[in-house]
């Protein structure tokens, strides 16, 4: 009984926690020409490898300053 208890609060707490997570603000993968052949690599990590080539320091738009580091891009720029 004590453990089904245990279980119930810890469920509740769990659950408390994950409804005050904030909304999503990172801009999603752009639905546009440049980022068209994003959207049909299979693989989020494949697709990743090709970021860089626009993102990178010297390339055409670089990421800004306290970006996080750049080598999982679609975890948080998801593809519509």
């Amino acid at each position: 009984m004590l453990l089904n208890i245990c279980f119930a609060v810890l469920s509740l707490a769990l659950l408390l926690f994950l409804l005050q997570a904030p909304e999503e603000t990172t801009s999603p993968l752009p639905d546009d020409q440049i980022h068209a052949r994003f959207h049909l690599i299979r693989s989020k990590r494949e697709a990743d490898k090709h970021c860089a080539s626009c993102h990178s320091e010297n390339g055409e738009s670089p990421l800004p300053d306290g970006h996080p580091p750049p080598f999982r891009c679609l975890f948080c720029h998801k593809r519509n």
